[in-house]
Order: structure tokens, then sequence, then C-alpha cells
């Protein structure tokens, strides 16, 4: 049966690999380079990949909600458009694509959040969609002067906090919530979302807590491939899903991030991707992020962690989609095959990447099934 948001948000519609942008909000993207065509974080350069995306029919368009920058030359994300504003901005210029906001939990009450995102949603005509991070980034929280809390503790914190969410969501009548973190004496909130019963959630939770939150709340989970080894990730892809609809009763979206790098040649691909990532990488930036993520990180075999540091600077550890376009579509439809639903692209120049994207790339997968062909004018 289809989803009753499918009227208005694409996220829900019949293309078997959706598609969307990923890191358009914060400086350099999801690059952590010095080169120059890096993305710089202006209004007018959002903007224009918001719509080049949606011209592309791409189905989403999410930021990264950042506060501070990772350091070293390039100061990776510290220039940053705050993501509620950002949605409601996008939203208004745009027609097609679902517009995210990306939200630390820590960093703004239930009110306020559920408040602004109806008022997204609104403003998009039902073409709005919260990602929910639980926060990590300590620096960040501690500018806040918000506790860092253990790992598991933040997901019971945002498992109160989305439920108080959805009830404003969805109660027509005034409501208490007496939790272990969170309290709300006659909770109410008008006008309600238009996306009945309420708009869709994503979050990336990789933990053991992390996926039962996801299953249990979230209609899509966000997950990292590992690009040596597809059979893992799509054994873990199956039991996402299962975990999902044996224990809570729901159908889940599995979606990843790739970064992209398309060249008429595999050489040209390779050379680029060397380029940025290894004679113009910040590798100061990278320390700062791998040592704050933790334990996790650390533990890894010092080969692995040099790898995963040679990812993360290519595209916040997405998997590779570097060659010409049909080496391209050959990687993509291995990721709808173990089942990826939805894919994240990042390039370091998003323009010029969309553009090769739209010319080569998208026709390829329209033929092979993945997509339904875009209208004419959509095409542009």
């Amino acid at each position: 049966m289809a989803d009753p948001r499918a009227g208005t948000n694409p996220l829900f519609n019949d293309n078997r690999l959706k598609l969307g942008t990923f890191g358009t909000n914060v400086s350099n993207g999801c690059a952590i380079t010095t080169v120059e065509e890096a993305f710089v974080t202006t209004w007018p350069n959002t903007l224009a990949i918001a719509r080049e995306a949606d011209a592309l029919g791409l189905e989403a368009l999410v930021p990264v909600a950042r506060w501070k920058g990772f350091g070293g030359t390039s100061n990776f994300n510290g220039t940053n458009f705050e993501t509620y504003t950002w949605a409601a901005g996008i939203a208004q210029a745009t027609t097609r694509a679902t517009i995210f906001t990306t939200s630390h939990v820590p960093t703004v009450h239930p009110i306020m959040a559920a408040k602004q995102a109806t008022t997204v949603d609104h403003i998009s005509g039902g073409r709005f969609a919260l990602n929910i991070v639980c926060g990590w980034f300590s620096p960040e929280l501690e500018m806040y002067g918000a506790p860092i809390m253990p790992h598991d503790t933040r997901y019971e914190y945002a498992a109160e906090w989305i439920e108080i969410i959805k009830m404003l969501w969805t109660r027509q009548e005034e409501f208490d919530y007496e939790g272990k973190f969170l309290r709300i004496k006659k909770g109410f909130a008008m006008p309600k979302p238009i996306q009945r019963p309420f708009p869709p959630l994503m979050n990336a939770g990789s933990s053991r807590k992390g996926q039962h939150f996801a299953a249990k709340y979230c209609d899509m989970a966000f997950v990292t491939i590992d690009a040596s080894d597809l059979d893992k990730s799509q054994v873990h892809i199956e039991a996402y899903r299962r975990l999902a609809r044996e224990e809570y009763g729901r159908d889940i979206q599995v979606w990843c991030n790739a970064y992209v790098v398309q060249r008429e040649t595999q050489q040209e691909a390779d050379e680029y991707l060397r380029h940025y990532v290894v004679e113009k990488g910040d590798d100061e930036a990278v320390e700062t992020l791998v040592r704050v993520q933790g334990e996790q990180m650390q533990r890894l075999l010092p080969q692995k962690l040099e790898q995963l540091k040679f990812h993360i600077k290519a595209g916040w550890g997405g998997y590779p989609l570097v060659g010409t376009a049909e080496r391209i579509v050959e990687r993509v439809m291995k990721l709808s095959e173990i089942g990826v639903g939805g894919l994240l692209l990042n390039w370091v120049d998003y323009l010029d990447g969309m553009r090769r994207w739209r010319l080569e790339v998208m026709p390829m997968l329209e033929q092979a099934g993945l997509r339904r062909p875009l209208a004419q004018e959509a095409r542009g």
C-alpha cells in the first residue's frame, strides 16, 4: 500500500533508487581538501546547487548540522548555515525535492523543533523531512554548555525528544509528558504538518542501540557501506530491515552516502581523486575528526585506519563512485542490488558534478530501470 505522504513527498515515489545531495550548507561540503574548487558556503552557491538538483529530479537535499569546524587549513565545515532556516529558504526556492533539516537533539527543544519543522513542511507544500542526530562532536556541545551524554543515553534522550515531537504533530488536545530527561506541561502545537501522520524521519544509527532507535522511530536508516566487502554490507542491510519489520512492524528505507568523481577516463578520475585527497587533503582536519569520533576508530588496525581516513577526506567516508559514467552506473547498480534504496551524493564541485551526472549517468540509470525517465522540462 502506498504511503499517504507520497502525494507530496518524493521520498515515497516509485523510483527503485532515490537520489539526493549531501552537505551543501557547510564549507567544503563533504571533501576535506584545500583545492580551489571546493565548495564555498554562500547563499547564492547553496541555492544554485539546490535548484540544479531540483531540476535534475533528485528526491532529497540533506544538510549537515554543524556549529564548529574541524580545524586544519580548510577548517572543514567551519562556515555553515543553520539547517532549519536553510531548509525554509531552500523549500521556498524549489518545487520537487524533499528538503531535510538535520537536527542535533541536544541543541534544540522539541517544542521549537516541532514548530520549525511544521513551518518548513507548509512552506514546501509537504516536502519536508527530518534527519535526527543525537550529538557526537563534543566541541560543539561544550559550546552550548550541554552535557556530553554516554552513547546509549543519547538515544534514550532522542527517543523522548521525538516522542514529544510526534505528539505535538498529531495530538488535537493538550498533553503532559513526563520522561527521564524531558517534561512537557500542556503541550500543544498548531498548525499540524501537511504530511500525515507526520513528516518522514532519518537517522544514521550504526550501533545496536542506534539501529533499534532508527528501526522504531524512523522511515530511513542512513548506513555506511564497506566498499571492500559488499556481501557484508548486504547482510547488514538485510538485518536492519528485518529488525524494523520483526521487532517494530515497520518497513524502512536504507540510504548511504557516496562521493563522485566522474571523468572521461578511469585514469583521469583516479588522478583527480589522488590530487584532491592525497596532494591537497587537509590531514590536520581529518586527525581532529578521527580523534573526536573516539575509541571505535582508534581500535582499527593502522592500514584500515589509513584507508578510512582516505575515504573521509574524499567524501565523509562515503562509497566511492570514481571513474567513467559507465563505471559509476555499474557501481550504483551494485548498491541497488544489495538493498540500498537511496543514495546521497557529494562532489568536490557540486555544480560541475551534477551537470556531468545529468548528461551521462542519469540517462543510463533510467535505461537500467533504477529511475523513471524525467519529464523533458525537468531536464532543462
